[in-house]
Order: structure tokens, then sequence, then C-alpha cells
């Protein structure tokens, strides 16, 4: 197959890539390869990055490792878990949007994983790994690209996440699915696990089965564990949440403004990163009632009970790899897919007799959201900061200089450049065919070089986001962003990485040659323009979506300071 010049885009920086591979990794024993990936968390929801919500185990593993405080993931789930696997762009992987959306005549939005791209499973099974996962995979299972295709040895996947207890009612069919190994199971079948499970649990659990198969096979092991924390609808156990209720009674501009200062207090943000107020459409809490603050304070300790319960996971994950003599040889690497969830818009969803119970529905949505993404604008969906800005965390005592642990990389990094990364440290490398197949080059870069202290240098490329017509290309020093049917925004974001300053009008030619850039790199890499026929096809309708990525109305309009209509 020959790509012509969307092969050749980013071959620059793929060659750099795979040129840094192998080097000096053969002389070491290959690690252990732990990618955990949260879902829907906001870059201030773990301690290390400023939340209330104790996470004293994430925090553990930054204590003893490396934060990436500029680091880049895409707006939406299923494009950034191809970006992640696979180290290219999602439409480049076909997955220009979610699992369950395929758009005709599209060469990037095929609702599943193409053999134009292989994951990092793939490629170090045939070294002689043992690979696995457990979690929401939402990259085309119902297609026929389930992990079991795509170079997993074991697996239990769910098909598009959004699943807690297996007496979980109502949501989409979906839901109520999983496959082990590839064959599909209903969530309530015992052969899943017995009695009244949590996914977060059961999904650790098989981890550690995982784990231990490898360790009895006499082999190193990938695991990738995606949880499905904490995608809507939030759930969790009756005493995770009463730990939390009544802790956000204080309201989100408060709680906001103290996460904000321990950012600075942690060195996260600088002395004189800018805070920008709640978008418009958003509620003032002083303005709710009583009875509204209560609702929305059930809501938050939901979805804090939520990071908390996974927090505890990932802990005894750790100590189970440490009590079977591999935590030390481990590369454990944790982010999020995207920003926090503002979909259901400023009321966000309460409903059930319990919430957060199987037969409820909650979502946080949009002031919470806020929170969750502080200090950045916008959410999930968006290409505003707060839409593509997660941390991430990389801890490997054996592989890391111990006297980097605790410390902050400041460098530029992205999902597309963790297949690098790994091939990189495992000495292993990217193929130009693969089964038959020809390859897109990598889009990444490894960081490798942040274990042995190197800072990392600027990218050749800039980084490019695209979903569901928002859009950004960003550099070290500028970001050009807008959301669908807006104008483009220019922010320098050495100094303004929160996005308060629009400086488009004052330096155009800026503007314009980075939006020439954009389009050349959506040419190239299968990116569709996003049309109202393609609104239609995916919302139902052609009218614009609100500023928080749908379009419902606000219930609560006498306690909106600032009203914006799109």
């Amino acid at each position: 197959m020959d790509f012509n010049r969307r092969t050749i885009l980013g071959a620059t920086a793929a060659a750099a890539s795979i040129s840094a591979v192998g080097v000096n990794a053969q002389t070491k024993p290959r690690p252990n390869i732990l990618v955990i990936l949260a879902d829907d968390q906001g870059y201030s929801d773990w301690g290390c990055f400023g939340s209330e919500i104790p996470t004293p185990n994430i925090d553990a593993l930054a204590a003893g490792g490396l934060s990436f405080t500029n680091f880049f993931v895409t707006p939406r789930c299923s494009p950034s878990r191809a970006a992640l696997l696979t180290g290219t762009w999602p439409h480049q992987a076909g997955m220009g949007h979610l699992s369950q959306i395929t758009i005709p005549g599209s060469q990037g939005i095929a609702g599943k994983l193409l053999d134009r791209v292989v994951t990092f499973a793939e490629l170090l099974k045939e070294q002689g790994y043992f690979t696995a996962m457990a979690g929401k995979w939402h990259l085309g299972i119902e297609s026929g690209t389930g992990p079991d295709i795509r170079g997993f040895d074991r697996s239990l996947a769910s098909p598009q996440g959004r699943v807690y207890f297996p007496d979980q009612k109502g949501g989409q069919v979906s839901n109520q699915q999983i496959f082990l190994d590839g064959k599909q199971y209903d969530i309530s079948d015992p052969a899943i696990g017995p009695g009244e499970w949590y996914s977060t649990d059961l999904f650790v659990d098989y981890s550690i089965k995982y784990v231990r198969e490898a360790r009895a096979q006499k082999k190193p092991f990938v695991l990738y564990l995606p949880f499905v924390a904490a995608h809507n609808p939030l759930m969790a156990p009756a005493e995770d949440i009463a730990r939390f209720k009544g802790k956000y009674m204080a309201g989100w501009d408060v709680l906001r403004e103290a996460r904000f200062e321990r950012q600075k207090k942690l060195g996260i943000l600088a002395a004189d990163q800018r805070l920008p107020p709640r978008e418009p459409n958003t509620y003032n809490w002083e303005k709710l009632t009583p009875k509204q603050r209560d609702e929305f304070d059930t809501m938050m300790a939901v979805y804090a009970a939520i990071i908390s319960h996974m927090d505890r996971a990932i802990g005894r994950l750790m100590a189970e790899l440490k009590s079977l003599g591999l935590l030390d040889d481990t590369l454990v690497m944790l982010t999020s897919d995207n920003g926090a969830n503002a979909e259901t818009g400023p009321d966000g969803i309460l409903t059930g007799d319990h919430p957060g119970d199987p037969t409820s529905s909650v979502a946080a949505g949009m002031e919470w959201s806020t929170l969750s993404n502080t200090p950045f604008r916008y959410f999930k969906h968006f290409a505003g900061e707060g839409g593509i800005s997660n941390p991430l965390i990389v801890s490997w005592p054996r592989g890391i200089d111990r006297s980097l642990n605790g410390t902050h990389v400041k460098g530029m990094s992205h999902l597309v450049d963790v297949m690098a990364t790994l091939l990189e440290v495992t000495g292993t490398q990217y193929p130009k065919t693969f089964k038959g197949h020809e390859l897109i080059p990598l889009q990444g870069r490894s960081f490798a070089s942040t274990f042995r202290g190197n800072a990392l240098p600027p990218r050749q490329a800039p980084l490019y986001f695209e979903h569901e017509g928002h859009r950004a290309i960003r550099t070290e020093q500028w970001k050009l962003v807008q959301n669908w049917g807006q104008p483009w925004a220019l922010y320098d974001v050495t100094t303004d990485r929160s996005e308060t300053n629009d400086l488009v009008n004052v330096k155009p030619q800026q503007a314009f040659d980075m939006a020439a850039q954009w389009n050349s790199w959506a040419a190239a890499t299968f990116v569709d323009p996003w049309s109202v026929a393609y609104n239609q096809r995916v919302f139902g309708r052609t009218q614009r979506r609100q500023n928080w990525g749908e379009d419902q109305t606000p219930k609560i309009p006498e306690a909106i300071d600032t009203v914006l209509k799109w």
C-alpha cells in the first residue's frame, strides 16, 4: 500500500526515535511493562498534582519516579487509546472518533484499529513478552479488532467501558458485555467473577493473575490496565462514597483555588500562573439553594470515591509486584485518556435512591469538571488545555536514576511517544511492515533519556489535535486552538498555558502560519474536515454543541453569571 506523503509526514521524527531504539538496551535485562490508563480524570485529580482526594499510592509512584507536567493526550477515549497503543495519530490508526462511530468514505474514522498500524503488544509479543490487558478496550472489539487480535495473549476487555458492577442496570447494551480472551460473556456471568465485584478491583484481580502467569512462564510481561474509572455513569461502593459526602460543600470555586495553590507549592505550576474564571454557562455556587448544593456535593463525592478506590487498587497491584520480586524491574506508566468530562452540562446527572449504586445514574457535570481540570480551560471533547492535558507518572526503580525520584519533567510529551519509549527500553525495532501490511511510521519520540536526567529537547514538529471539529496545533511556545465553528485563538503557552490572553490579533502572521501547518498535517494524516453532515451522523442533529460538549438546556438559569450561546 502506498501512503505517498501521508507516510512521509513525521518520518524525520520517527527516524530519530527509531535510531535511538536499542542503544544500550540489549546489554541490560528487559523490564516488565505496566501501562495504567485512567478514564476521564482531569489534570488536578491526584494528590501529587494538587487534589484534595487522597491518592497515596499514586503519590508514592510519583515520589519514586518522574512526573511529566507538560504531557498531552487527545480529547477523547478511543483516539487516545489508539495513539497510546500504536504511536501514531488517531486518524492514522483509523480511530478519529469512538469505536462505535464510522463515517462512510472517511479514511480516518473507521471505528477500529486498521492494519496500517501495529500495537506495542504485537511488537513486544514477538520479542518474547507475555502480553495481557484488563479493562476498557474501546478500539473496535465489535468489529473484529479486540485485544486478542491485536497482540494480547490474555485479556479481559470491556468493549466501551462504563461498567462498574455485575448487576448494573440501564445504559447501552455494550455495558452489559465483556470479552474474556476474545469470548463474549454477560457481565453478570459467574465465569467473569464471583459475587458482587467492582470493576476496578476485578481488573486488578485479573492483572495479578496475568502477572503470575508470566512469572510461571519465565517471561517478562507487558500489562495494559485501562480502568473505566471515572467514566459516566459514576458508580462506587457505598462505603467509599460515604467517606466523601459533605466534603465538597465549600463549592467548586473555593476548592479550585485550593488546588491551584497546592499546584504552585508543589512546583507543578509557575508562581505567576493565572487561574482563569469558570467558563460561561456554569453555576455560581452562592446562587444555589441548600438542596442544590447538597446534590452537587453528592455528585462529586461519588467521583472522588471512584478515584480513591482506583488508587487503592493500584496500591494492591504494586504490593503484589513487590511480593513477587518484580517491582524493581517493572516500568510503570500512569496517565488518563483525556480531561474531565463536562458533556452533561452545568446540571450534571443525579438519579436513583442511592446515587452511585448499580441502579443509579450520576455524572459530575461542568463545574466539577472545571475543578478536575484546574488550572485549565475546557474539557473532554475540546482541544483546550483542559481537554488534552493530563499528568504522566513514570516509575522504574532499577531504570530511573534514583537522584531523580520525585522530580518533574517539564518538556512537552504526548501519548504517541509511549510506543517509541517502550521500544527503546526493550531494544525493539519498529518495522516497516507487519504481517504483510505496510505501516505508518512512528509519529512520536522516546522520552527514555529523561530516566537518566536528560532534559527533553524541543520537538522537531508540533503536536496536533482534532476531534469533532475542535482542533489545535502546539509548539513549545505557541498554541493555536479552535472550537468547531468558532475563530482561531493564539496563546503564548510559556506564560499563559491557561489560555487567558488571546494574541491572534497581535500576531496574525504567527496564527496564519500555524493554521497552514495544521491544514497540511490534517491532509496528510486522514483527518477529514468536520462538517454539519458529520455532526448530524454522530449526534443526530445539525446545531452547534455548546461549550460543555452537548446542548442541554440548563435547569437553573438564575444561577448562571455569564451566558454564552454558540
